[in-house]
């Protein structure tokens, strides 16, 4: 999977990306949404920046992930605006997130929760099933959100269309995603 995401040129992936953030867009639970969690993208992931965009253009809320390093933690912090997103840093993973001592930021599961959750993924299988990066950041989390009073948020995985696979390896911990969106679904 992951040469396959090396194979990916640069202009598939923004064509791959663009058609997926038009999806989301129109999508009826993101219509519906008004607190939500979205990635932001590593270069081998599908590209967030115009749902992001969105969010803030529609008035909703995004929240966006901040990982624990030596740990399977992950909070999902407020973001004020698009551009807030260039006070983040960038971590060792070349992974932009608030800083560690931010606590300025509103934590999604100390207030409202979430109504939606777009997730990012190594591979997916057609079930809902996702294979992460191997540390279980999402898995944990969404198990932090069933124990909120506001309940599991729904779960979209974006992913390039060779992404999807047959079958992908799950754990018993690993929680199933409500919905994949590719180019092809």
């Amino acid at each position: 999977l992951r040469q396959r995401l090396r194979d990916l040129g640069a202009a598939e992936k923004l064509r791959q990306s663009r058609l997926l953030s038009r999806k989301v867009i129109g999508h009826p639970k993101y219509q519906g949404s008004q607190r939500i969690a979205v990635f932001l993208s590593m270069p081998d992931e599908i590209q967030t920046e115009e749902i992001i965009k969105d969010i803030f253009k529609q008035g909703k809320e995004c929240f966006i992930p901040r990982y624990k390093p030596q740990s399977n933690q992950m909070d999902m912090l407020k973001l004020s605006s698009a551009e807030d997103i260039s006070s983040l840093t960038l971590t060792s993973w070349n992974i932009l997130q608030p800083r560690d001592d931010d606590s300025t930021r509103e934590e999604a599961l100390a207030s409202g929760g979430l109504d939606l959750i777009f997730m990012p993924g190594l591979g997916f299988d057609k079930k809902g099933n996702r294979l992460g990066r191997g540390k279980g950041y999402y898995d944990t989390y969404l198990e932090r959100c069933m124990k909120h009073p506001s309940g599991k948020p729904y779960t979209i995985a974006l992913a390039f269309r060779e992404q999807i696979c047959e079958s992908v390896p799950v754990a018993e911990n690993d929680v199933q995603v409500d919905e994949i969106l590719y180019e092809d679904c």
